[in-house]
């Protein structure tokens, strides 16, 4: 077993200035998104999506990011899922990219939403029809007695639909993260992080600020 206090990497890759800052969280994010997808990390949309329940018992997971604007952050999934039943109860969220190879990392924290079924349908009909079959077949988050049983289920719902479309489920579709807090954190040296956060100013007609955090 290897000493873990002593594992650790020093940060050297760049700093992230109050001037190299975009006007706009969104702005901002496709600045590092860009750089993440030119950098050819392996899941570049990949984002860990943590939800609480009614009893305020926290959960995470990593889902694939599907899209995002101004607006927010969407990702697809089930709604009859665990997270689609945290989100139910309790529609907030805090998302992190954690782009570890560019030591950096984004962290959002909002309110969540449904989206309609016509965005829905354009997160599910580009998937291959592989993981359409599965999503129907798999109700997901629930307890199963094997993974043969899965296998069968799919097998039998890809009889009954040779060659078609399979249609989206009125259980899947997409959710929107609306933040109210957005902070890019680039790694620095010695462990003198920079951490810029965009936060929402309600009293200010719902425009943003910006905050620097100590690391």
């Amino acid at each position: 077993m290897p000493d873990l206090t002593r594992m650790r990497n020093d940060y050297t890759a760049g700093r992230l200035t109050e001037e190299d800052l975009a006007a706009t969280w969104v702005e901002q994010f496709d600045k590092w998104f860009a750089d993440v997808v030119a950098a050819e990390l392996p899941e570049p949309n990949a984002v860990v999506v943590a939800t609480a329940d009614a009893d305020r018992a926290p959960d995470a997971r990593v889902v694939l990011m599907k899209g995002y604007d101004e607006y927010g952050v969407v990702f697809g999934t089930s709604y009859a899922s665990a997270k689609g039943a945290q989100l139910a109860a309790n529609p907030r969220a805090a998302l992190v990219f954690p782009w570890h190879a560019l030591q950096r990392q984004v962290r959002m924290t909002g309110r969540v939403e449904k989206i309609g079924p016509s965005a829905s349908d354009g997160l599910w009909d580009p998937r291959p029809r592989g993981s359409q079959l599965a999503a129907v077949a798999s109700v997901q988050s629930t307890v199963v007695d094997s993974r043969e049983e899965l296998a069968e289920r799919v097998r039998l719902l890809d009889e009954q639909t040779p060659g078609e479309k399979v249609p989206r489920p009125e259980a899947w579709g997409g959710y929107r993260v609306i933040p109210d807090r957005v902070e890019f954190w680039q790694g620095g040296k010695d462990r003198l992080h920079d951490r810029l956060r965009f936060v929402r100013d309600d009293e200010e007609g719902g425009g943003w600020i910006v905050q620097r955090l100590a690391p």
